[in-house]
């Protein structure tokens, strides 16, 4: 139960309050926790200073993703009722003690401590995190609620950018030696505590029955995606606009993470046997490309579906991210351009997917608990996250080891992930309004928020 300063009743935002201070704060958060996707600048020093695989040195990366997910759904209603302080505090707490963790069992040499500390304490810190100003930022902005969640959302996909140059520098100056490597996660832990800090500060929830100058809600008719009316949690996972849209995510993550994760020897075999083969200096910043293109089309695409509609947009993630698909798998490596350029709106509509995705949730539930609903849909983030690479790395391995390479070690891997954002579209096309039975009485409502926040 959230007491004091944490408290969601001292946390309402008072009539003066700009709600342009409420993204800083969101993205405070994402951005410190977005570090998770520079996992991979540590595992070649604790490889070598450690004795550890390669399989070991993922699994502090792998763990935190899993317990994101899993934090996220259980924590939902939780971070509903306590509030965005709340959450935001608790996400700080548990992702910097993962890194002050991960310190003590690097200078102790207990790799498992390190595995405890970034992937299950800082794995909660992950999702937590990943929630905390969903459904405040949507109550902010009820009229630009994709832009919203979409500057938040942002963060997380750019964060790697930050923490990679930074965490690769520390290396650097502290060493790779048992004590170079704490110097450096106890340092992340401390700089990112001071970091979050300021959106456990500045974040704010709106009065009750606050709008934006000027906004009115849409009015409500049989055919609108737009709901006036409100779910919770509870009955949202009951619904089949629930589960279709779960589908939606898990298909368009995981045809996004399968080029992601082996974005680098993807590019490098595709044009090993050409004229102009790509080197490992290209690779890399083919990489560092499509990291910069999931980070802004998480902005752009879902600021646009306030525009086009949330159903529109993922018709565009679903149906045009397969026709990419198809193009790579046809034109194989006869252009690097092509090729470049189709995984960076493949890319893009991955990042977009992910952070228009609270948006439609509003959508269709309403915003009464749609952090909870939130929470509770990104177990499809972890599925996918485990479905994506081992689809593209296990038939990778099974072509190589029949004799072949190049472009057809992926071929296959690419009709697969077509077949996935074509199955995408047809559950996207089957969302429909959620039926009155779900909804939450009008009269209760009110006061099921207030038992909420106590």
């Amino acid at each position: 139960m959230a007491f004091g300063f944490l408290d969601r009743s001292h946390s309402i935002a008072p009539s003066n309050w700009s709600r342009w201070l409420v993204p800083p704060a969101a993205l405070s958060v994402h951005l410190a926790i977005g570090q998770v996707y520079a996992w991979s600048v540590f595992k070649p020093p604790l490889e070598e200073t450690l004795g550890l695989s390669g399989t070991q040195s993922a699994l502090p990366f792998q763990l935190g993703i899993v317990m994101l997910g899993l934090s996220a759904a259980f924590g939902g209603t939780l971070v509903e009722r306590n509030g965005p302080r709340w959450a935001m505090f608790v996400s700080m707490t548990c992702f910097s003690s993962g890194f002050l963790i991960s310190a003590l069992g690097v200078a102790l040499s207990q790799y498992w401590l390190v595995v405890l500390g970034y992937g299950v304490v800082g794995g909660v810190g992950l999702g937590i995190g990943y929630i905390s100003p969903v459904s405040t930022l949507i109550k902010w902005f009820p009229d630009r609620p994709g832009m919203a969640t979409g500057i938040a959302i942002m963060g997380f996909g750019g964060g790697a950018l930050i923490a990679s140059p930074w965490s690769s520098q520390m290396l650097a100056s502290f060493g790779t030696s048992t004590g170079g490597i704490a110097t450096t996660f106890l340092v992340h832990g401390l700089v990112y505590a001071v970091f979050m800090s300021m959106g456990v500060l500045l974040i704010r929830v709106p009065a009750a029955g606050w709008r934006p100058a000027g906004y009115a809600p849409r009015a409500q008719n049989g055919n609108s995606m737009i709901t006036t009316a409100n779910v919770s949690a509870r009955n949202a996972i009951r619904t089949p606009q629930f589960w279709l849209l779960w589908v939606i995510l898990c298909f368009n993550v995981t045809a996004g993470i399968g080029i992601l994760e082996k974005a680098a020897p993807m590019i490098t075999e595709f044009f090993r046997d050409t004229s102009a083969p790509v080197g490992t200096a290209a690779a890399a910043g083919f990489v560092a490309l499509l990291s910069l293109t999931n980070m802004l089309g998480r902005f752009v695409w879902s600021s646009t579906s306030d525009i086009l509609g949330r159903r529109n947009i993922y018709r565009l993630y679903l149906g045009v991210g397969a026709l990419l698909y198809l193009v790579i798998a046809l034109t194989t490596n006869t252009s690097k351009i092509v090729f470049v350029l189709c995984a960076m709106v493949i890319l893009s509509f991955y990042g977009g997917g992910f952070a228009t995705i609270p948006a439609y949730l509003k959508d269709l539930f309403g915003t009464y608990q749609v952090g909870a609903i939130h929470g509770r849909l990104l177990t499809a983030w972890s599925t996918a996250g485990v479905l994506g690479p081992l689809i593209v790395n296990a038939i990778a391995d099974s072509q190589e080891a029949a004799g072949r390479e190049g472009p057809a070690l992926y071929t296959t891997s690419l009709f697969i992930m077509m077949g996935l954002l074509i199955a995408g579209f047809v559950a996207n096309e089957l969302v429909r309004p959620v039926h009155a039975r779900f909804h939450e009485p009008v009269a209760d409502t009110p006061a099921l928020s207030r038992k909420e926040t106590r």
